[in-house]
């Protein structure tokens, strides 16, 4: 490493911006054209409004103060946000709890078969959401789904309800889906950041006598805080990006009446259009940079609030 620092030290200024475009240049070509530019493109479109006859005339921020005044347009919006941020708290509440315990009790010395643990708990993960969705869409089903069979079997068939039907229920039970899915990820996250640990200040507790829950508790936790930090503002960007599980499974109508609508679902009424309305790419444009607003709100909170205070734990 210090060779190569030293080399890049003795070019000259032309020879080391044509090493930078060399290797950064395709992937700042490839990140621009298909990340920044339309992420560009959809903030201009959000600034215009479209008329009967197709044109698009200028119409500065009326888009946002329609979507955030007008009562048509007010009402889905805070409830899709607010469907948003429910479906953000489970999976914090549930999937990052549990991917931490799941890779705690991996990283100890004693469990066997423990590569196939992480394989079968991971391997959800890369199925099709689209095949999960519809899996467990069978699943629930109170006509033909195994659930209510299953119950029963064990005694507790009074328990069942038709879950992905009633707005109570619909919501958190597609939350939950979407942490069976994809708690592998963090479980794997985390698991790696546990084999990062120095041994001997494991060693170091053990010969101290702490057990293994003081141990991780004490010595290992305070360790990881920095990517438990990492996964939750993951978590967060994919959540509030999420729209794939709700179409799959309840479509784009998000119901029972708008029970499970999202910001992602919100924005594909808006933008394509369905059997209630019909389609406005300005308008969707809109509702998306307001997506965009909200995940980069949440992400600058998280670094300048949150990401300062944890760098003293990382090693």
């Amino acid at each position: 490493m210090a060779e190569e620092q030293s080399v890049i030290a003795t070019m000259k200024r032309g020879q080391a911006a044509g090493l930078l475009v060399l290797f950064l240049g395709p992937a700042i070509a490839v990140y621009t054209l298909f990340s920044i530019w339309p992420l560009i493109a959809t903030i201009r479109l959000s600034s215009y409004a479209s008329q009967q006859d197709g044109t698009l005339l200028f119409a500065g921020l009326s888009n946002f103060v329609t979507v955030l005044t007008d009562p048509g347009w007010r009402g889905p919006f805070l409830n899709a946000l607010g469907n948003n941020v429910v479906f953000f708290l489970i999976h914090m509440a549930v999937q990052n709890p549990i991917g931490i315990a799941l890779a705690a009790l991996l990283s100890l010395p004693q469990p066997a078969l423990r590569a196939t643990y992480r394989t079968l708990i991971f391997l959800p993960t890369m199925l099709s959401v689209v095949i999960v969705g519809f899996a467990w869409n069978l699943i629930l089903s109170p006509l033909w789904g195994v659930a209510s069979g299953l119950l029963k079997a064990v005694g507790l068939g009074m328990l069942f309800h038709p879950w992905l039907g009633l707005e109570s229920t619909a919501l958190p039970t597609l939350a939950l889906i979407s942490v069976w899915q994809f708690v592998g990820i963090t479980m794997m996250l985390i698991y790696a950041a546990l084999l990062n640990i120095p041994e001997e200040l494991v060693d170091a507790a053990r010969v101290d006598g702490l057990s293994h829950f003081r141990i991780f508790l004490h010595v290992k936790l305070p360790l990881i805080l920095p990517t438990i930090g990492l996964v939750s503002i993951l978590t967060f960007v994919a959540n509030f990006n999420a729209f794939d599980l709700i179409y799959s499974v309840k479509g784009a109508l998000a119901g029972p009446n708008f029970a499970t609508d999202i910001l992602g679902t919100l924005f594909y009424r808006t933008f394509f259009g369905n059997q209630l309305q019909l389609g406005s790419p300005t308008m969707g444009a809109t509702v998306a940079t307001l997506m965009f607003l909200v995940i980069l709100v949440g992400v600058m909170a998280y670094l300048f609030l949150i990401q300062r205070r944890m760098q003293r734990y990382s090693f």
